[in-house]
């Protein structure tokens, strides 16, 4: 399995969040999520730049291990 360097903000969020009626209010809702975590919010900020439109390997990780999912689910959605 390869995993990319980056992954676009926007691809992750249509992913985890299906169901949401836009992509804006999946953004919105995973920037709630991560804002309620402060120690998720640390991490992240720690592992790498998180003002782009994109989320680096590491920080993908980190997200994806705090909603309980492995990278084989990850890549299935």
């Amino acid at each position: 399995m390869i995993v990319q360097r980056t992954i676009l903000k926007q691809d992750l969020v249509k992913k985890l969040y299906p169901n949401s009626v836009s992509v804006d209010a999946a953004m919105q809702q995973l920037r709630r999520d991560i804002k309620l975590c402060p120690e998720l919010k640390e991490q992240i900020a720690n592992s790498g730049h998180n003002k782009r439109h994109y989320y680096n390997k590491q920080q993908l990780l980190l997200i994806l291990k705090h909603f309980c999912i492995t990278l084989e689910e990850f890549e299935q959605l």
